[in-house]
């Protein structure tokens, strides 16, 4: 299998943190967006950002700027199908996607999909941690599922277009039915996959920086 191209998934609106951009809030004097993209561009081929709006506004990190595709805001799988979209493009055949407000996800994070892959048709893996008992969101596996972090093929994109016109919004729905797999990463110090909602998990998230 080739490299996976990656897509930074920033089409968020951010509205519990009064709107704006969270990726381009302060974390030790760079930008979120920054941490994120030095974690993910080692582990793949090729790298875009999803965002809505004016693309100028992130010139400064030279990536493509992918919208959505599809209007209304509905959700990270729209920023995921920009990607595979685009990765198509380059003659890509996966592309990896991991959210623009998470600056500690592991390092480990393609290489663990793309093995728990192996042996697929249709590379289709979403990262998951252990929960606890109180966990409502666990899969019929036990393992809680982090939707923005996931491996995807780019020959299912017209798949995952036509689910999305008509009305998917929830991730998991679309992966099940797929066939899609988990991976599971370690979370015993804190979850790798913390991400930035409210202003006190910048604060937060600066303490564990």
């Amino acid at each position: 299998m080739k490299q996976p191209f990656g897509i930074i998934l920033a089409g968020g609106l951010a509205s519990r943190m009064g709107g704006g951009d969270k990726a381009l809030l302060d974390l030790g004097g760079k930008p979120l967006l920054s941490h994120v993209i030095n974690r993910l561009a080692s582990q793949v081929d090729g790298l875009a950002l999803n965002a809505n709006g004016d693309p100028d506004r992130f010139s400064r990190f030279g990536l493509p700027v992918l919208p959505d595709s599809i209007d209304g805001f509905p959700g990270p799988l729209a920023g995921v199908l920009a990607g595979l979209d685009w990765a198509a493009a380059q003659g890509a055949d996966t592309v990896v996607s991991v959210a623009a407000d998470t600056p500690f996800f592991p390092g480990n994070l393609v290489p663990q999909l793309l093995l728990t892959s192996e042996g697929q048709d249709q590379p289709l893996v979403l990262a998951a941690t252990k929960g606890d008992a109180q966990t409502k969101s666990k899969s019929r596996s036990g393992l809680i599922r982090h939707p923005t972090f996931g491996l995807w093929p780019v020959a299912l994109r017209d798949d995952l277009r036509a689910a999305l016109l008509g009305g998917l919004k929830k991730v998991v729905l679309w992966t099940d039915q797929h066939g899609g797999r988990e991976a599971l990463f370690p979370s015993a110090r804190f979850d790798p996959f913390f991400n930035v909602n409210t202003p006190q998990d910048l604060e937060r998230a600066r303490e564990l920086l």
